[in-house]
C-alpha cells in the first residue's frame, strides 16, 4: 500500500496548492488553441523533452564503435559520489522536481473544475486499484524480462543498469521511490492527460492511443530499439485497460511495482545470477 499512499498524499497536496488559487480563478471551457498549447508545455517539461534526449542519446549510441550490448544504459546514478548525504539530497530533489508536470497538470484540470479524480487518479478504489496493478505487473514482467533479454541478445539493446547507487542506508527507499515517481509522470501524463486532451482536440481513439505508445516507446529508446518497442507494446495494453476501467490508479500500481521489481532486483541480484547481464 505504499504506492497508494504515496500518491494519494501527492494527490491532496496538488489539489491543496491548486485549490488556493481555484476561488479567484472562474471555472472557463479553454479553446482548442489553448488545449493543445498547454499539452504541449506540459510535454515539453517532461516526456516529451525526455523523448528528445532518449533519440540523442541512441544516435550516440549506434554511432558509436561496438556493438548495442556492449554498451550500458544506467539508471538511478549516484550523483555526489562518496559524499551520501550530499547524494541522499541530490536523489530527493530529482524525484521531488520531476512530479512538477504533474502538479501542472492538476492545476490545468482544477481550471476546468475538474482535477486528478477526473482521471481516476484518488484513493476512492485503493483495492481494485492494488489488485488489478498486482496483476497487471505479475503479467508483464516476466514478459518484460525475456524480451529484453532476446533483444540484448540480439545486438538490439543496451545492457540496461537499473540502480548504481552506493550501498547505504537510503538506496532501497529511494529506488522504491524512484520507481513510484516514475509511476505517477509517466501514467498520469502519458495516458491519463494525454488522452483527455486529444480527445478535447478532436483526434480520433487510434490515432491517440498511436501517439500515447509512441511518445512512452520514444523516451525508452536510450535503451536501444528493445527498449523502444517493449515500451510501445506496454503502452497499447495501458491505453487499452485505461479506456476500459477509466481509472489511472492501476496502472500506476502496475508500474510502480514493475520498477521496484526493476531496482531492487538489480540491486540485490547483480553479479550473483547468470542469467542477469552486468556491465
Amino acid at each position: 500500500m505504499m504506492d497508494l499512499r504515496w500518491a494519494g498524499q501527492l494527490e491532496a497536496w496538488v489539489q491543496g496548492q491548486a485549490e488556493s488559487v481555484e476561488d479567484s480563478l472562474p471555472h472557463e471551457r479553454p479553446t482548442r488553441r489553448i488545449l493543445r498549447d498547454e499539452t504541449l508545455l506540459v510535454l515539453g517539461l517532461s516526456l516529451g523533452a525526455s523523448g528528445v534526449s532518449a533519440l540523442i542519446s541512441f544516435v550516440g549510441s549506434v554511432t558509436k564503435p561496438g556493438g548495442l550490448k556492449d554498451q550500458a544504459a544506467t539508471m538511478n546514478a549516484s550523483a555526489a559520489p562518496g559524499r551520501p548525504w550530499l547524494d541522499l539530497a541530490w536523489q530527493l530533489f530529482g524525484i521531488t522536481t520531476a512530479l512538477v508536470p504533474v502538479a501542472l497538470v492538476a492545476h490545468f484540470l482544477l481550471r476546468e473544475g475538474a482535477g486528478l479524480r477526473t482521471l481516476g487518479f484518488d484513493r476512492t478504489k485503493p483495492w481494485p486499484d492494488l489488485g488489478r496493478g498486482a496483476v497487471i505487473a505479475a503479467a508483464i514482467g516476466s514478459t518484460g524480462i525475456a524480451f529484453y533479454l532476446a533483444a540484448r541478445g540480439l545486438g538490439f539493446n543496451l545492457t540496461v543498469v537499473p540502480e548504481a547507487l552506493p550501498e547505504v542506508w537510503w538506496k532501497y527507499p529511494v529506488l522504491i521511490l524512484s520507481a513510484i515517481q516514475n509511476a505517477v509522470l509517466e501514467e498520469v501524463i502519458v495516458v491519463a492527460y494525454l488522452l483527455r486532451r486529444l480527445q478535447q482536440l478532436g483526434w480520433s481513439p487510434g490515432s491517440a492511443l498511436a501517439a500515447s505508445s509512441v511518445l512512452r516507446g520514444s523516451y525508452h529508446l536510450y535503451q536501444g530499439i528493445g527498449g523502444f518497442i517493449g515500451n510501445m507494446v506496454m503502452g497499447v495494453v495501458f491505453v487499452y485497460l485505461y479506456r476500459r476501467w477509466g481509472r489511472v490508479g492501476p496502472l500506476v500500481v502496475a508500474h510502480s511495482l514493475l520498477d521496484i521489481g526493476a531496482f531492487v532486483g538489480y540491486g540485490l541480484l547483480a553479479g550473483k545470477v547468470g542469467w542477469l547481464p552486468t556491465p
